[in-house]
């Protein structure tokens, strides 16, 4: 069991074991790690960090106390509805990540339906195979149950066999936009008609892709609309911490309308010390996360997220090209920044297994077999060294190495 110090450590000496500490950690400042990190280069960096630090103590529990915090995330939430065609009647509120954002999407649905559609029995998620776990998760906690139904061929959602699974239990349709195994959009205009027809809620979790499918739709890539364009579309989840570029943990929650943000929050008021109410699962949140994720959006301005997604764009393609000269197969057809390959002839976790050997953190698919990649601008100088690794990975694929650091994630 390791104790607390008798006396306090000089900061000199902890940096240097934090250092220390440091020197096993993946090296994902030179692309080594295709998940985790999501980096648009060294000024933004330096701005999230300068905008955290100002507003580390500050508490994003207490806006009227902290009138700065109010501002900054109300102009987020603003930012971000514009983006995602939003309207005059859109709310919503910035939550801590990708799961509290789906947590309390799940939520909203839930009290929703037992005003709207109560059902007999537990409430059921209809959702694809390729829905993020954060939705079985809620599930869990919140008392109700996923129905997950197998995709198409192109591995988006199959709206048919989707249609075929809902019942009387039913409440909520689940999109994603993109799924993040193989990085595709799922046809969300069919599955909101489907969701209006049977009444129900339609969640679009744009976690991954709610911050960088706008801008690549400007730029001219073929993504149908997957926002509130789309009549039917209830509530959508963004994270700001990806493909926003913002620190850590800061993600948003948006509603079509006031009606449906409504069900977000939990009152409470059965105590001594009087109202307690939250539009989010957490207290305390830090204001740091929120003011970053202001600065950051404004530092970059549309020009700045066009810049950066044209070139994360760009290096999906040319990992793509790569991969395929090679022999290797692209799983479905990756439309941002995410992209699953694999092979029919060769053994892909040998594959892998040889590029953890060269410091690179792989990351498995198993539906089918397959390694994902997770995009950002620390990979783009280094395409073409891994795609090399990648072409002596299998010349070599069948010899045993010594030493393999291969993860799951």
């Amino acid at each position: 069991m390791h104790r607390l110090p008798e006396q306090g450590v000089g900061w000199a000496e902890l940096e240097q074991q934090m250092q220390a500490a440091k020197a096993k950690d993946v090296d994902w400042v030179n692309g080594r790690a295709a998940v985790y990190i999501h980096y648009a280069g060294d000024d933004v960096l330096e701005v999230a960090k300068k905008a955290y630090q100002m507003f580390f103590s500050e508490n994003g529990l207490g806006l009227r106390a902290f009138h700065s915090l109010a501002k900054f995330e109300s102009e987020v939430v603003g930012m971000g509805l514009s983006l995602l065609n939003g309207g005059n009647a859109g709310r919503g509120a910035m939550t801590t990540g990708g799961t509290e954002s789906i947590f309390l999407a799940v939520k909203a649905a839930r009290d929703w339906a037992r005003q709207a559609r109560p059902v007999t029995g537990t409430p059921e998620i209809l959702l694809a195979r390729t829905a993020h776990p954060a939705f079985d998760k809620a599930a869990h906690f919140l008392g109700l149950h996923t129905v997950r139904v197998p995709v198409g061929a192109d591995f988006t959602a199959d709206v048919e066999a989707m249609r075929g699974a809902v019942t009387p239990q039913t409440v909520m349709v689940v999109g994603s936009a993109p799924a993040y195994p193989h990085g595709v959009v799922d046809p969300i205009a069919a599955l909101a008609a489907l969701a209006t027809e049977k009444n129900l809620w339609m969640h679009v979790d744009a976690c991954v892709g709610g911050y960088i499918a706008p801008f690549a739709k400007k730029l001219g890539a073929p993504i149908a609309d997957f926002d509130f364009a789309v009549s039917g579309v209830t509530s959508i989840s963004a994270d700001l911490h990806k493909y926003g570029y913002t620190a850590k943990g800061a993600s948003t929650l948006f509603f079509r309308d006031a009606d449906a943000f409504g069900f977000m929050a939990y009152d409470f008021d059965n105590w001594p010390r009087g109202r307690y109410l939250t539009n989010t699962l957490v207290g305390t949140r830090p204001g740091g996360a929120i003011a970053a994720a202001w600065a950051v959006m404004n530092y970059l301005g549309e020009a700045g997220y066009l810049r950066v997604t044209e070139r994360i764009l760009a290096t999906r393609r040319a990992h793509e090209e790569g991969l395929r000269k090679l022999g290797l197969t692209i799983w479905g057809r990756p439309e941002l920044g995410i992209l699953a390959y694999g092979s029919e002839t060769h053994d892909i976790r040998a594959i892998g297994e040889r590029l953890a050997s060269k410091g690179w953190l792989v990351g498995y698919l198993t539906e089918p077999m397959g390694i994902h990649l997770m995009l950002n601008l620390t990979h783009e100088p280094v395409v073409d060294a891994y795609l090399a690794d990648v072409a002596w990975a299998i010349r070599t694929a069948d010899k045993p190495i010594t030493t393999a650091h291969a993860a799951t994630y």
